[in-house]
């Protein structure tokens, strides 16, 4: 996810179907293959299929979000990945001149493609709870893989030119996406709760700090919709926000936008069952969770708030005020603390 900003979808979504068709040309194989757009959300994403029925995913990313060296880097990320872990991604493809990455310039505005192999399976399904619980399990076991390799291959990774997660870039004075002051339904009472809870976030995560066990590359959006399940197993999608984070951050963007949902513990606890197979927690890193939870919560209003799309309009105002009941507790646990 990230900020695009543009005069109408339909202008925006010419120009992103004009990149796909450009995009194929790179690829011989894919000469006559059909391209239908699947998802629109920050990035465009294409349905490939060639006269074989061979599928294929092609992104167009969003403008002026990352540089080409910044994608190359997230595509070196993905094939570490699959050549040294379980984790089932979807791979980058090479067009015919070698590269995965390529430029296609449209009205003066630069859109950078990239195809990917095709996973199968479907999203996990938050409305219902018993699969989900279980679901949780194996991600935590997913997510750990992540970060044992994460922190194995600490000093390859450390020079990556990847976006900083850190509470400046998610909620602070340098926000990547937008403010979360400026939410949808914020009044100035919800501001001054909100703002009391921030602070006590930045403070925890000042004291946490960012050791190499706690703090690297990370895929940092782990959220349901880009989960695929396929029988016992759960797939990775969409790694166009990995960058460098609290490990922990990943927990929190699993549970993007079911934050108040009543399972949401019992997530949490399927989630820490399946990582402890991997990775050991600190209770002070356990004791984190709702502070990296809320500050993720926080990001998201800033994002329906600033994003016009389907998910944004279903969620709206609404989102922002099933968040006080979380700010309220978070607030009412760190006083007593």
């Amino acid at each position: 996810m990230g900020q695009m900003d543009f005069l109408d979808l339909e202008a925006v979504l010419s120009n992103f179907h004009q990149a796909a068709h450009d995009a194929l040309k790179e690829f011989s194989c894919l000469a006559g293959a059909s391209c239908k757009m699947i998802d629109y959300s920050e990035n465009s994403t294409y349905l490939v299929e060639d006269g074989q029925g061979k599928k294929y995913i092609l992104r167009i990313s969003r403008p002026s979000y990352h540089k080409k060296e910044e994608i190359e880097a997230e595509i070196a990320w993905l094939n570490s990945l699959h050549e040294q872990s379980p984790i089932d991604v979807s791979l980058p493809i090479r067009a015919d001149d070698g590269d995965y990455v390529h430029a296609h310039k449209l009205n003066d505005i630069i859109y950078y493609s990239t195809l990917f192999t095709f996973l199968e399976g479907n999203a996990p399904d938050e409305n219902n709870e018993e699969d989900l619980i279980q679901q949780f399990e194996t991600l935590g076991t997913i997510t750990a893989m992540f970060h044992k390799h994460t922190i194995e291959q600490h000093e390859y990774y450390k020079d990556f030119k990847r976006m900083t997660w850190d509470y400046d870039t998610i909620v602070g004075n340098s926000p990547k996406w937008a403010r979360w002051q400026d939410g949808l339904g914020m009044t100035p009472s919800r501001l001054a709760l909100y703002e009391e809870a921030s602070l006590i976030i930045k403070k925890k995560l000042e004291a946490f700090g960012k050791s190499k066990t706690r703090f690297g590359l990370i895929h940092s959006d782990l959220r349901l919709a880009n989960l695929l399940i396929c029988g016992d197993e759960i797939k990775v999608i969409d790694f166009d926000d990995c960058g460098f984070g609290w490990f922990l951050y990943d927990l929190a963007t699993s549970v993007s936008f079911i934050e108040h949902m009543p399972y949401l513990d019992d997530l949490i606890a399927s989630w820490l069952k399946g990582y402890s197979k991997i990775r050991t927690l600190t209770d002070e890193e356990i004791e984190m969770i709702p502070t990296f939870i809320l500050m993720r919560r926080l990001q998201l209003i800033s994002w329906i708030g600033s994003r016009d799309n389907e998910t944004t309009r279903l969620l709206g105002e609404n989102y922002t005020v099933q968040s006080d009941a979380l700010v309220n507790a978070y607030l009412e646990k760190s006083r007593v603390l």
